[in-house]
Formats: structure tokens, sequence, C-alpha cells
């Protein structure tokens, strides 16, 4: 099944030019399925980039998915249009009667800024509320994760030493956990940061799971036992050139930064990018979709606001 998405996103001609799945609302309301309802919060500066990242992974299922992109209110989006913003963003006060099989919020280059005094804090903590109630399974990313683990377990990120800047190996350390199935022992993930979670902290709280680590960018992704929070603390989503694009961008405004390290051929900037971590973005998606969305959230989303998925959750976490 196709991702729905209106035909007038940027995204749409993107995905469909590489031969991805999706379908306008029309086509889309004469199937006899409920679609999963996703909303994604988009903190990312570069808006139109992140949502075709992340429809791309989300488009890889044989779920339908309908996708509502949601963006700050208390914030103003400096590179995207405000002809964009208006046209395919809700601010979390249009939707705040919906209910949704799942919710991803995205990382934002703020992550050296302590979390209160980023401008849109007390909005973030309405939509982590939101989410609690709202939602069946959240995914949080990077610097997302990081403000979720700090709203919800009083998690601190810590200052690095040195940007974590590259792709990575990680070694799955749950494996039968649904998220990480069908996953090879050692996968490779995308990073881009200059703080992190400490593995010791996130040990600390018997309902987090860390189902994959590094020894060199530490936690990577983290979950509940139920799923109904995921952290990731990379950006499996990433495209090929993203890191290229970041680096570069740096090195022409004249910024101290190295090479993302094992990305490009012999960590060459002329030569290559190494495109090795596609196929597990899009086994995290797909399993997420399917086995903490698809297979777990109730039929009927009012369920969720009469507190009936509770029976959904038991059977679900009695087959896993």
């Amino acid at each position: 099944m196709p991702l729905i998405i209106p035909d007038t996103l940027p995204a749409s001609d993107t995905l469909q030019q590489e031969n991805i799945f999706i379908m306008n609302h029309a086509r889309a309301s004469r199937q006899d399925i409920r679609p999963l309802k996703i909303v994604i919060v988009n903190l990312m500066p570069t808006k139109v980039d992140t949502e075709t990242q992340l429809a791309r992974v989300l488009a890889n299922s044989p779920l339908q998915v309908e996708l509502t992109l949601v963006a700050m209110a208390s914030h103003n989006s400096k590179h995207a249009s405000r002809e964009h913003m208006k046209t395919f963003y809700k601010s979390i006060d249009e939707i705040k009667e919906e209910y949704f099989d799942g919710m991803i919020l995205t990382g934002a280059p703020i992550e050296q800024i302590p979390f209160e005094e980023v401008d849109y804090w007390s909005e973030l903590c309405e939509i982590f509320e939101f989410a609690n109630t709202h939602v069946y399974s959240n995914m949080f990313i990077c610097w997302g994760a990081q403000a979720a683990l700090y709203y919800y377990y009083g998690i601190q990120k810590h200052q690095l030493q040195e940007k974590v800047f590259g792709v990575f190996e990680h070694k799955v350390t749950r494996p039968h956990n649904p998220l990480v199935r069908g996953f090879d022992e050692i996968f490779y993930a995308p990073h881009s940061r200059h703080t992190e979670v400490s593995l010791e902290e996130l040990k600390k709280h018997e309902e987090l799971r860390i189902l994959a680590a590094s020894p060199e960018t530490g936690a990577h992704i983290v979950s509940t036992e139920n799923g109904r929070q995921i952290f990731i603390l990379g950006h499996q989503e990433y495209d090929k050139d993203t890191l290229a694009q970041e680096y570069f961008r740096d090195v022409n405004k004249g910024l101290p930064i190295e090479p993302p390290k094992n990305y490009f051929r012999n960590d060459d900037p002329e030569d290559e990018i190494l495109f090795r971590w596609r196929g597990h973005a899009s086994l995290l998606f797909s399993n997420w979709l399917n086995y903490y969305l698809y297979q777990a959230t109730p039929y009927n989303l009012d369920d969720l606001r009469d507190g009936k998925e509770d029976a959904w959750r038991e059977a679900f976490v009695s087959d896993f």
C-alpha cells in the first residue's frame, strides 16, 4: 500500500521520479482500508528535505499511510516559504482533538542550547503531552529524542568534545525486539551531533530498552518495552548526500569541520559516497509501521481517548 500525500507537496514529484508508490486522497478514499494516521512534527529548518526523507522511508511499506505535517506556531521558519507552511502545515492547536496511530518528532540543529532556552520549548512540551494521550506510538529522532528523554525521564544531554559526524557501525543488542526484526547483527547509520545521551543514564531506567548501540556513538535505538516511545539518536532517514551537503556548507562558510567519518570512500571528500544505511532505514520504519502501529493500534482511534487501547497493548506485548 502507498503513502498518501497531497499532489502538490514537493515530495510528491521527487518520490514519483524515484518510482516510489504514492497515492492522492481521492484515490485512497475509494479503497476500503483505514490508512495509518501519522503526524510528523518537523523541527528541521530544511522542511522540504526532511518531509521527503521521511516520506521516502514511510512509503516503502505494504501499508497505507496518511501524513499530517505539524510545525511550531511559536517559531518562524526561515528556510521554507510562507506559502509552503500555510498550505501543508498545521499547528498543534489545529489537531489537538484528533487521534493518531503514530507520531514522528524530528531533530533540530539546536542541540547546544539548553532545552528550556529553546524558543518553542513550552509548545514542544504541549506536544509531548499530546503524544501521551492522542498517539499510540511515538518516534523521536536525534535532538527530538534527546528532548523527549529529558522531558519524560529527566535524562540530560552532554556536550561532546568532538562532533559525532559520519556513518558508524552499530550492534543490535536485543535482536528479538520487533523493531529490529530482520536487522543484520551489525548495521550502519549516519550521525551528526555535538551532544550525547549517556548509556549509563539510560540503563538506570528499567522501562527503557537499548536496542542498538555503538562504541563511537553510544546508544542509537532505544525503546520502551511496549513500543509506545521510540528514540532514534542518529539519522537513519538521511539521504545519500545529506552529510555531504552539511560538510560542504560548513567548508564554504570557512567553518572548522572534518570530513564525515566512514562516509566518503577512503574518507576523501573528492571520492564517492558509500551509501550503506538505506536498507536498514527502510526496515526500521517498516517494522515500526507494521509491529507497533498496524498490528497494535486499535482500528477505531477513538479507543485511545476512551482508554480501550490497553487490551490491544496487552495482546501485542504477549505476542512478542
